[in-house]
């Protein structure tokens, strides 16, 4: 039966996997440091479309990851029982994942408590904290890896028709719901709780794999002025797609959009036909990618606020240029902090920490 996932095509040895797997991890710390700032630019302003464009350029990497890890399931669902593979995909991502957003939790209440102490109010009650435990787990870059594993356990459950059609057409319904929802809001519109909205993608990642000779033969023939072209048409989509759902939708720079996903794609074949990048080989990203993903955000949030509070500055009379420096000096601080961290962290008895 050809679609059944034990005739997965032979191992071979994918070291671009992680290439790009580093690159996806600096778009989302890229697109974190882009989006920081509750600056109330108006539409008429040069910055605000500044913003808007750097957070879009960096909207790529969560739909790259699940495709990336749809590339090498297959291999895994051979190798492993269901169980076995559950085990051990919860045993390396859940252990870390709760340290380092229980971390955040504390760091969010100890805020909450200081700004209670500061304006005499009572802001630090239960419902206020129990409130932002859900933010915590709903709405920031935690969401991530509870989708991530259900997403997952769906596809364990048929794991036996992981190459089929019928089930990639299913799991592309749920997608196309998600996406139209987003305009419509009949349940919760965030790409965050889109519980089943990302499951296509691993799929999707799945047949990449299985089909991959006549993938690597269709990248290399295209040209880089074709792929340039359609990241541009696909970027300009995206733009489009922002300022018509910008107050209309609580997620106007939802992961889902049709736009983002087709830009996503075009920037993941880009990618694979580029397929080196020197310097991401000094990131290790095998190493650091998930420790970078469950740490940044902290400092990004706590951290960054403490430090900005002591520079004198105004944002609103930034250029273009100084306000894109501006909001690079943020990514290239949190990224360095972070992959300093993540590195001490993994070459120490804590590395299980960082999922290592």
């Amino acid at each position: 039966m050809q679609n059944l996932v034990n005739e997965v095509p032979a191992k071979k040895n994918y070291d671009f996997i992680d290439t790009i797997r580093g690159i996806a991890m600096i778009s989302i710390v890229g697109e974190h440091c882009s989006a920081v700032g509750d600056y109330n630019f108006p539409v008429t302003a040069a910055n605000y479309w500044t913003q808007l464009c750097l957070m879009q350029f960096n909207k790529f990497g969560t739909v790259t990851f699940f495709l990336l890890a749809g590339f090498l399931i297959g291999e895994k669902f051979a190798d492993y029982t269901p169980s076995q593979y559950l085990k051990r995909r919860i045993s390396t991502t859940f252990g870390p994942w709760l340290f380092w957003s229980l971390v955040y939790c504390l760091a969010d209440i100890i805020t909450i408590a200081v700004q209670a102490r500061m304006y005499h109010d009572d802001r630090l009650n239960l419902a206020n904290i129990l409130n932002e435990i859900k933010i915590v787990y709903l709405y920031t870059n935690y969401w991530f890896i509870v989708n991530f594993l259900i997403s997952i356990s769906v596809l364990l459950i048929f794991r036996k028709h992981l190459y089929s059609l019928y089930l990639g057409a299913v799991l592309l319904a749920f997608y196309i719901f998600y996406a139209i929802n987003i305009y419509f809001e009949w349940i919760e519109p965030r790409h965050t709780s889109a519980v089943l909205g990302f499951v296509f993608f691993l799929w999707l990642g799945a047949q990449l794999r299985k089909h991959w000779h006549r993938v690597e033969s269709w990248v290399t023939k295209t040209s880089y002025p074709i792929l340039i072209f359609l990241l541009l048409l696909t970027f300009g989509a995206c733009i489009y797609e922002v300022t018509l759902l910008t107050g209309h939708s609580v997620d106007a720079f939802n992961t889902l959009r049709v736009s983002n996903i087709f830009f996503s794609l075009v920037f993941f074949a880009l990618l694979l036909k580029i397929k080196t990048f020197k310097f991401v080989e000094y990131l290790k990203p095998r190493q650091t990618t998930y420790g970078i993903y469950l740490i940044h955000y902290i400092l990004l949030v706590f951290l960054l606020p403490q430090i900005l509070i002591h520079i004198t500055y105004d944002v609103y009379k930034f250029s273009i240029l100084e306000f894109i420096l501006f909001k690079l000096a943020i990514f290239v601080f949190i990224y360095s902090i972070t992959l300093g961290m993540v590195l001490l962290i993994s070459n120490s008895r804590l590395k299980k920490l960082v999922g290592n």
